[in-house]
């Protein structure tokens, strides 16, 4: 059974950061690529970030520069350090294989201007 457990969100203050993690279980984590997705309140889940196996990163524009994806896969988990964070980026976030799986539950994620 594929479970994705998110954590690490919280609120901040504009210019802050936050570190989230997601450890996954029931999947080929250390094969599997991986993805960090956001949705904000009346918008479409967007991807924001992704790794590969091999640990090849790819992030959104709108992020780039400010937002890092990275994984522990000894830990079966994946990391998305957030810096220089902004009020647009008030979202759930979410982790989830690429493709997609079930989802989690997210964490929440507020940036206070």
């Amino acid at each position: 059974q594929v479970q994705l457990v998110e954590s690490g969100g919280g609120l901040v203050q504009a210019g802050g950061s936050l570190r989230l993690s997601c450890t996954a279980s029931g999947i080929m984590f250390s094969t599997s690529r991986m993805a960090w997705y956001r949705q904000a309140p009346g918008k479409q889940r967007e991807l924001v970030a992704m790794i590969t196996g091999g640990g090849f990163t790819s992030h959104v524009d709108s992020v780039k520069g400010r937002f890092t994806i990275s994984r522990d896969n000894a830990k079966s988990t994946v990391f998305l350090q957030m810096n220089s964070l902004k009020p647009e980026d008030t979202a759930v976030y979410y982790c989830n294989r690429v493709p997609t799986l079930s989802w989690g539950q997210g964490t929440q994620v507020t940036v206070s201007s």
